[in-house]
């Protein structure tokens, strides 16, 4: 197989032709995400691929052709102005590089509105569509000011709020535009909102910013009232009114989960709300006037995002389960009838033959209860006990969800390979008290005693083969993959460690300086003498030598967030001990691959590897 020219290849084997025209048809899947209603005409516009990386296409009709309207070299998305529909506002990056820059799309082509050089990241558009809010490092290349701008006169663009830190947004803007609604995101357990005059700049917050309590939405219905989900007085995230003068919260919402995301009919009298489920969700629609709630039990358990209304009613959205690769979907709120818009290719397979996940608990070292998905081949095709990947994700502030697995069928419907999804302490889905308990260098290493525990429990089903389990991450799952390597190697056969964090000073040292006091608050703060020795003990790069089971690292060389640096230093490290490490470098990706020829040999690699060091092949 060539390798694609963006990408170097270290200490690795050549990929034959016959395994990729094997594989084939688990790459050639795809998804369409919705992006958002055309007001004027009740198309759909969807993010999908045709090519090497997803774009914007426009759907006229249920099912319908997919007409591409974007034609750009990286990932495009964005959406049409509310109300008018008149324009089309996208966000696009270099290479990976997350310095994202505004434009306009028309006629497939892209009209710069933003400077070229800062990271400028898109918050809310105006109910009327005239506005939108945006933040921007431009004035110093740290903090993300607040800027509004009509998008049909760049030069209309001004600073409303001169910011300190990186996670400053506009979340919405009142019905007159006379005001914008702030979040400032400290922490996943900590955002702040305020409320900010647009004529005077005067900046007012809603409730005590010294309060540790969460936002993760917010919403003005059309007769002004503030809707927001908080975990305010709750472990979980509720759905309720906000008043902006006192900040009083009301909850109208009593799910025994987090309510993850909702949007609000233009007449304001229809919530629609997903709820986490363990990893699942559930649609739910709230009629505003009489508090009653409706389930929608019409879909599969799966992945819904973007919920959003259109201006006669309808609701759109993605969906995702494991035997549906994302689509966008709509529901009628009056007739509860459900739309399918588009039907996404799974490379010629059929998906219904794809295996669900069931969820496996046990209890950690300190009597915590933590869980994952697992996902076990068809035990008629494979009997007996079957080799396992654990792929842990990122954040730490994610969660592993049951969605569609894509190209990691292979490893189930063809290998016999399972997979296990973990889902340790720091994972959102369980709680603040539980998304807070890895904070700091000095209770870190207690999310690494989680997935001993949950890979001693996967390890003792009767279906998995204890002595082939390797290990998978990305991210900060990539930090519990090195760590993995050092601490619980005898439990494993090799690793794949994925834009990973090597040791946490250099890292928060050289991650781009907007994440820098965001990430401190999740990890610690290498500036303090204590803090630092902590976190160089409990770093991966420190115990190298300890390293004895094969690696496999990627990284992208634009990484803003892990910089390459963190890889180049733990290959080097495990080499110079006479350990093997094979080493993929892609020159045009930052914090993992998005470009489908760079993903496409990255997964054969993997694969290779796993053919190797996990099925002794």
């Amino acid at each position: 197989v060539p390798l694609p020219a963006a990408l170097t290849a270290e200490e690795m084997p050549p990929i034959p032709l016959a395994l990729a025209g094997d594989v084939r048809p688990y790459l050639e899947a795809r998804g369409a995400g919705f992006a958002g209603w055309d007001p004027n005409t009740r198309a759909v516009l969807i993010n999908t691929r045709f090519a090497n990386t997803s774009q914007l296409h426009r759907v006229a009709q249920p099912m319908g052709a997919r007409t591409q309207l974007s034609f750009e070299a990286e990932t495009v998305r964005g959406s049409y102005a509310p109300e008018t529909g008149d324009i089309i506002v996208v966000s696009k990056d270099r290479g990976g590089d997350e310095y994202f820059q505004l434009h306009t799309l028309r006629d497939g082509r892209l009209t710069l509105l933003t400077d070229g050089a800062s990271r400028n990241q898109i918050n809310a558009w105006s109910p009327d569509g005239s506005l939108i809010g945006f933040s921007s490092t431009r004035r110093n290349g740290v903090d993300s000011d607040l800027y509004v701008m009509n998008p049909r006169d760049p030069a209309s663009a001004r600073v409303v709020w001169e910011s300190k830190g990186g996670g400053w947004a506009i979340a919405a803007f009142s019905r007159d535009n006379r005001t914008a609604y702030v979040a400032d995101y400290r922490s996943v357990e900590d955002v702040d909102l305020y409320r900010l005059d647009l004529a005077t700049g005067a900046m007012t917050p809603i409730g005590d910013p010294k309060a540790r309590v969460s936002y993760s939405g917010l919403e003005v219905a059309s007769d002004g009232t503030l809707w927001v989900t908080t975990d305010r007085d709750s472990d979980f995230q509720r759905l309720g009114r906000l008043d902006p003068a006192t900040g009083a919260f009301t909850p109208v919402t009593t799910e025994r989960w987090d309510v993850d995301g909702f949007a609000i009919s233009d007449d304001g009298r229809t919530i629609a709300y997903e709820v986490n489920e363990a990893g699942s969700d559930r649609m739910r629609l709230l009629d505003v006037a009489t508090g009653k709630i409706t389930r929608v039990d019409a879909l599969p358990a799966g992945q819904i995002s973007g919920l959003s209304f259109a201006p006669w009613g309808e609701i759109g959205f993605s969906f995702s389960s494991a035997k549906s690769a994302s689509d966008v979907w709509s529901l009628d709120p009056a007739t509860m009838e459900l739309t399918r818009w588009t039907q996404s290719e799974t490379g010629g397979l059929d998906p219904q033959v794809n295996v669900e996940p069931r969820i496996l608990t046990t209890r950690s070292f300190d009597g915590l209860e933590v869980s994952g998905l697992l996902y076990l081949p068809d035990p008629a095709k494979f009997p007996g006990k079957r080799p396992l990947i654990v792929d842990v994700h990122g954040g730490p502030e994610g969660q592993s969800t049951a969605g569609f697995m894509g190209a990691d069928n292979y490893y189930l419907n063809e290998l016999g390979v399972g997979i296990f999804f973990p889902n340790v302490r720091g994972s959102t889905g369980y709680g603040k008290r539980f998304v807070s308990l890895d904070n700091g260098p000095f209770r870190r290493e207690d999310s690494v005693k989680d997935m001993a525990a949950l890979i001693d429990a996967v390890a003792a089903d009767p279906a998995v083969d204890p002595e082939k389990i390797g290990l998978t991450g990305g991210s900060y799952g990539g930090y519990m993959c090195y760590a993995a390597a050092v601490q619980l190697k005898d439990k494993l056969t090799a690793t794949t460690c994925i834009v990973a964090i090597s040791n946490f000073v250099s890292f928060l040292e050289n991650t781009n300086p907007y994440r820098q006091d965001l990430r401190r608050v999740e990890y610690g703060d290498e500036r303090d003498p204590k803090q630092r020795a902590k976190l160089i003990e409990i770093s991966p790069l420190t115990r190298v030598g300890e390293i004895s089971k094969p690696m496999f690292v990627i990284t992208g060389a634009n990484d803003p967030r892990v910089p390459k640096s963190e890889a180049d230093q733990m290959v080097a490290a495990i080499r110079a001990k006479g350990g093997e490490a094979w080493h993929l470098v892609a020159a045009d990706e930052g914090h993992g691959f998005r470009k489908k020829a760079n993903a496409d040999y990255a997964f054969l690699a993997q694969l290779m590897f796993w053919k190797k060091y996990l099925l002794g092949e």
